[in-house]
């Protein structure tokens, strides 16, 4: 656990440094927050609540969305593939650790920054700028750090199952960047799920994509409460889990084929 933390500790460091990344990252995703409430607005043609989120939750939705783009990297995380390619896995595996928490731990520090710098920003921004609701009581903004802390879990580990596509072919990209593209619909970050037909809910609800960003947002909202939010957390914890297993049954195949100068 002490490497763990040692690790952690390091990548959050590293990252804190990108502070002229950081503004420019906050002023991107502040306009593109704003376009994109102008955007869903209209679908609301004067009516004020459509499945349950009213105009006021859509302004929290838009600023919770762009708020996590860069904590859950829903546009992309390739790092752990570019180290394969690079052969810098040959290092990694080497390591007085294991592969995946190694991983984990350099994204946890990753993940912390973003959500420090951008996530806090970005939501103190949007509250400056548009009337916005908060979770309200110690139980509920609990219930909310409990799953935003989740969907990271579940990010991470489908994020490094995919990476390991990585081991198979000699530019991944395009692979890795398909399950992103599944998981920008899927998840609830083009729109809420609440505004999709149900045949479509149902397919997202088989898929670990709506327990990273769709459930938080549920949560802000209070949309999810009682033994509804428990089951949600749950299956939040069951996809953490089940991806970790299967991420560990893949690498030690791909590792088998692993081939590093010829060795």
């Amino acid at each position: 656990m002490r490497l763990f933390w040692e690790i952690a500790q390091r990548s959050f460091r590293r990252h804190l440094t990108y502070r002229a990344a950081t503004i420019a990252g906050l002023i991107t995703n502040f306009g593109f927050g704003w376009l994109r409430v102008s955007v869903l607005l209209a679908l609301y043609d004067g009516r004020p609540v459509v499945e349950g989120i009213t105009e006021t939750d859509l302004y929290a939705y838009v600023a919770l969305t762009q708020a996590v783009i860069t904590y859950l990297a829903l546009f992309g995380w390739f790092e752990l593939m570019e180290s394969v390619h690079t052969g810098e896995v040959g290092a990694d595996l080497l390591k007085p650790m294991g592969y995946f928490q190694f991983w984990m731990a350099k994204d946890a520090g990753r993940a912390g920054v973003a959500l420090l710098l951008r996530g806090g920003l970005i939501m103190v921004f949007f509250g400056l700028v548009f009337p916005m609701n908060y979770p309200s009581g110690l139980v509920n903004w609990f219930w909310l750090g409990t799953a935003v802390c989740l969907s990271w879990l579940v990010s991470f580990t489908f994020r490094f199952l995919i990476n390991l596509a990585a081991f198979w072919s000699p530019n991944a990209r395009g692979i890795i960047g398909t399950g992103y593209i599944f998981g920008w619909f899927l998840s609830g970050f083009l729109m809420p799920l609440r505004f999709f037909p149900e045949w479509v809910q149902t397919i997202a609800h088989l898929t670990p994509f709506p327990y990273t960003l769709n459930l938080v947002v549920e949560v802000y909202l209070g949309l999810v409460q009682g033994p509804d939010l428990y089951r949600a957390l749950f299956m939040q914890l069951v996809w953490v889990v089940g991806l970790a297993i299967l991420g560990q049954l893949v690498l030690k195949t791909a590792v088998r084929r692993l081939v590093i100068l010829g060795g």
